[in-house]
């Protein structure tokens, strides 16, 4: 079974792109964003995400590889940074630190996110154990539980003809109740762009509900005008104090 985990897996690869998705070292998502709560829409807005990727991380099963800016709005006016050890909330007030409770979120849900596994981790000592195969809304899918060393577990469907990812579940513990939360994501409407496949579509369900959704409208890989300062803070900007 680990075989046939490792090869399904390493099938994926090849389908997104192989090397050249193994050389991206950043890329820019722009599109319209959705935010839910208890299954009712709470939040939409225009939205550009940058992603750069730090090949210096040795430790990537603890440590971010990865910077992170989500801007929102027309005018990019508003949004999120995420820094290696410290997110902050951005608008015209300044900077405000994220709760510590919704930075773990996110670095959890990176970790565990199977697009970045597979560019930044396929290095630790992961097992991939197949778990056979099923259909997946009428689909042919093959699953694949990835463990780390930590024993953190992603479980992926991948399809059986296209290879691509299209469902991942992982669990983590909830900072407030204390409870695992099911963290699912859904991928769709793959487009090749520079000869990467990349899901144009992406949903993200806690506990079986959905909170958030983004539909790509542009995709671009390996942007060279891509600036380094996109990442940092602004040495003028007022730091506000956390929530």
């Amino acid at each position: 079974m680990l075989e046939r985990g490792k090869r399904v897996v390493n099938e994926c690869l090849d389908a997104l792109g192989g090397d050249r998705y193994l050389s991206m070292q950043n890329r820019v998502v722009a599109g319209r964003a959705y935010s839910f709560y208890r299954e009712k829409l709470s939040g939409l807005s225009i939205a550009k995400i940058y992603t750069r990727f730090d090949t210096g991380v040795s430790d990537t099963a603890h440590e971010l590889a990865v910077r992170e800016r989500q801007n929102f709005g027309k005018k990019e006016d508003y949004g999120t940074l995420f820094q290696e050890k410290a997110a902050y909330n951005i608008s015209f007030r300044g900077a405000q630190p994220l709760p510590d409770d919704r930075f773990e979120r996110y670095k959890d849900t990176t970790r565990s996110d199977i697009f970045y596994i597979l560019r930044v981790r396929m290095h630790e000592p992961l097992i991939f154990e197949s778990r056979g195969a099923d259909v997946l809304l009428n689909a042919p899918v093959e699953i694949v539980d990835i463990t780390d060393a930590d024993n953190h577990t992603t479980t992926v469907y991948f399809h059986q003809i296209t290879k691509l990812p299209v469902r991942e579940v992982f669990y983590r513990r909830n900072a407030v109740t204390k409870d695992k939360d099911e963290e699912i994501t859904l991928f769709s409407k793959y487009r090749e762009v520079d000869g990467i496949q990349w899901p144009w579509a992406i949903e993200r369900q806690r506990n079986g509900e959905k909170v958030f959704e983004i539909f790509a409208d542009s995709v671009k890989f390996n942007d060279a005008k891509m600036q380094s300062d996109l990442f940092e803070l602004p040495s003028d900007i007022k730091l506000l104090k956390p929530e």
